[in-house]
């Protein structure tokens, strides 16, 4: 039988202790489009060394982890159309809503925020319909 599912169920033990660990040590919420953005729209200049650890840590941790696993498996579409399509999506998504599901669905929902539960609400049901359009409807993924 395939244990795939124990791969999910550790990320999120890990995201969900990441966010711990980041709320305790700095007192903010670990939101990684706020991160990001304070970077590169300068407002988090205060902070750009926490920013640009936690960034490197979320790109670097996987690489480093590659020779452990060897052979990954993302089922990613090969469709640059759908890529870019969904990282429009993504951003605009997370820029209408203040926040990403790290800062929303992780952090938000942990605290019991109605706000982060109404954003992952609709991140959620936004995924779900993006899905039926984009395999459903016309075929590209």
């Amino acid at each position: 039988m395939e244990q795939d599912w124990i791969w999910g169920l550790i990320g999120g033990l890990l995201i969900g202790s990441g966010g711990a660990v980041y709320l305790l040590a700095n007192g903010r919420i670990m939101g990684a489009s706020g991160i990001l953005g304070g970077l590169v729209d300068g407002s988090g200049k205060s902070t750009w060394a926490e920013r640009a650890a936690f960034l490197a840590g979320v790109f670097l941790l996987p690489v480093a982890l590659l020779p452990l696993y060897g052979r990954i498996d993302t089922h990613v579409t090969s469709n640059w159309t759908v890529l870019i399509a969904a990282g429009l999506l993504v951003g605009f998504g997370t820029r209408i809503a203040n926040g990403c599901t790290s800062g929303h669905g992780v952090c938000g929902i942990s605290r019991l925020s109605l706000r982060g539960l109404a954003a992952t609400a609709v991140y959620i049901v936004a995924g779900g319909v993006s899905v039926l359009v984009f395999r459903h409807l016309l075929g590209v993924i």
